[in-house]
């Protein structure tokens, strides 16, 4: 068990088997999260960039708040607001006040924003078939579900 991992870390053992779960998670979220770069580096974004907006196309035409985008994130960042304005610099988001609560800005995607991501759309659902081709859908299914398991508690 763990022969590829002991390849890919050049050790011939590890601690306990606690410690190779947690290295193959971590190595498998490192090899698909470089992959994933690797596509958004060709659109000119960055992983969180993209995550934005993922987030707000799922809403389009409405918008979400900061808190609300910061919270659907797969990973939560601090800098959101930096995130959006690099974005609005691009043209890729728009800010707006809400029609209910003018103190409250909003952020919305734009028409240049939802072609980016159907431009994109193919390379990114490509990794999505790299991980069919190399599992059964019992086996994603399984590790989904096992995945789930390890955070599962953590989710509000």
């Amino acid at each position: 068990m763990g022969e590829k991992l002991k390849q890919w870390l050049k050790q011939t053992r590890f601690e306990s088997l606690d410690q190779e779960v947690s290295l193959n998670i971590f190595v498998a979220a490192y090899f698909l999260r470089s992959k994933h770069e690797d596509v958004m580096n060709r659109y000119g974004l960055t992983m969180p960039q993209y995550n934005v907006l993922r987030i707000l196309n799922g809403v389009y035409p409405d918008g979400h708040p900061r808190c609300d985008i910061i919270s659907r994130m797969i990973e939560p960042a601090p800098d959101v607001t930096r995130i959006i304005d690099r974005l609005m610099q691009e043209k890729l988001v728009e800010r707006f006040h809400s029609d209910t609560d003018k103190r409250l800005s909003m952020t919305r995607i734009t028409e240049k924003g939802i072609k980016l991501l159907e431009k994109a759309h193919p390379e990114v659902q490509a990794l999505g078939s790299y991980i069919s081709s190399t599992l059964s859908n019992a086996e994603k299914k399984t590790l989904s579900d096992l995945l789930e398991k390890i955070y599962g508690e953590q989710v509000k």
